[in-house]
């Protein structure tokens, strides 16, 4: 016996979808389109949900969540939508049905995939997960300029068309450490502003510091002076008793170490950012720049190797991916969950945060680079590509020259060396208080 779809209940806030080009019912009709790229091309910050009958289409921007759960009624499934695991939990309280509940039940919708669910009553079957973004792998030369210049015009077009949004003389802050990705944002920024014809004093590079101490005020500061531009530096100096590993682990709803030590410094930065200017809005961060250039520490990860690193497709953004038995229903995987450290962390302090990593144009380059030839098999070959592309890449484009640190972590860098005692790095320990939250449901 088919059962009707009792309701769909969405709670994503509609202010919240940032869309370039179209608008959200156009957006919603790509999802429907026959042709599977059709939602490549719904550009800006958005989560949707289209209803078609007993089908139910969801998809999602790369640099946001969004989750479901499908609660079951006398009359039929309910399928509810939302951003946190804590609102779909409150929904569910509201409704009398938290017997229904545990935060591994809610499934996050993978990015890049249009996922489609048909809701015919128990049992319901498994959803199905159609790509919409296969972009060509290793098909450029390796040629460290011509890569460059490719990978920093694609960030810089997917800036533009960001601004081109926005509201004219806003101001425009970049949380900064001086390395990489935030270096390349701002200075792509500080071009685009002169290059608009705006004024570049709506910029501000705001770097974190922990009781004065850390690396990256320094690092900034060095960054800043190199390229003439100190004068847009400022520095949020938070003590250490406001780094809350705990609080973290609430607003992100994960328990990962390394993603809790960071989203407890960038709580940390954002409320001091707030405090100082509490009109403040927009944010323009460097998250996603590690996972295009698959800089990150192999060395750290026993799951890893160099040659999974660089022939899985988009290890970094999508994890293992939808086919996968490591695939995780629940938080997805690869930027998919860390995307929350940003979006999360900025929505808790209302702020809207941008990235341009994440944009499908600019994977797009990162994704045509050809790692395996490239690197050979090493691990520091490996890693020494990524300041060698974007340097390249400022230069020809930008005419600048940019300076290149060695990567350090946020939340290394924000602190002084003793930094262990602040976080202890027990995923036990944050996965007990994760579970905690959801206690009494």
């Amino acid at each position: 016996m088919t059962y009707p779809i009792a309701r769909i209940v969405t709670l994503v806030p509609p202010e919240s979808q940032r869309f370039w080009s179209c608008t959200e019912a156009e957006a919603k009709q790509r999802l429907l389109a026959a042709d599977p790229t059709a939602p490549l091309h719904i550009d800006g910050s958005f989560t949707l949900v289209v209803q078609d009958g007993e089908r139910v289409l969801l998809a999602r921007s790369l640099d946001r969540p969004l989750r479901y759960f499908l609660a079951k009624a006398a009359d039929g499934p309910v399928l509810i939508v939302a951003e946190r695991i804590d609102e779909i939990a409150a929904e569910l309280a509201r409704r009398g049905w938290s017997a229904q509940f545990h935060p591994s039940y809610t499934r996050m919708v993978p990015a890049h995939h249009v996922t489609t669910l048909r809701l015919v009553g128990c049992p319901d079957p498994n959803p199905v997960h159609r790509r919409f973004f296969d972009p060509p792998r290793g098909t450029l030369p390796a040629d460290l300029d011509l890569i460059g210049r490719h990978y920093v015009e694609a960030l810089y077009e997917e800036l533009r068309r960001w601004l081109a949004v926005q509201e004219p003389a806003e101001p425009i802050g970049v949380p900064f450490s001086g390395g990489i990705d935030s270096g390349a944002v701002f200075l792509c920024l500080y071009k685009l502003l002169l290059n608009e014809g705006q004024s570049p004093a709506r910029l501000k590079a705001f770097t974190l510091t922990v009781d004065g101490g850390g690396d990256d005020a320094r690092q900034a500061r060095e960054f800043l002076s190199a390229t003439g531009l100190e004068l847009f530096g400022e520095v949020i100096d938070a003590p250490s008793s406001a780094l809350d590993p705990l609080r973290a682990v609430a607003v992100i709803e994960d328990y990962k170490p390394l993603d809790v030590e960071c989203a407890a410094v960038n709580l940390a930065l954002l409320a001091g950012i707030r405090e100082r200017y509490p009109e403040w809005r927009l944010l323009v961060d460097g998250d996603g720049g590690d996972e295009n250039l698959k800089d990150y520490p192999i060395e750290e990860n026993s799951e890893l190797t160099i040659r999974s690193v660089v022939n899985n497709r988009m290890l970094y953004q999508e994890g293992w991916g939808v086919d996968s038995i490591k695939h995780s229903l629940t938080y997805s995987g690869g930027y998919s969950r860390a995307c929350v450290r940003s979006y999360a962390c900025a929505s808790a302090y209302g702020f809207v945060d941008f990235s341009p990593y994440t944009r499908p144009a600019v994977i797009a380059v990162a994704e045509a680079i050809p790692f395996a030839e490239m690197t050979a098999g090493s691990h520091d070959k490996l890693y020494a590509l990524k300041g060698e592309i974007v340097a390249r890449g400022i230069r020809q484009v930008l005419g600048l020259e940019m300076p290149i640190f060695a990567k350090r972590r946020f939340q290394d860098g924000a602190v002084s060396a003793d930094a262990a005692r602040l976080f202890p790095r027990d995923e036990g320990r944050y996965r007990r208080h994760y579970q905690t939250l959801h206690a009494a449901v």
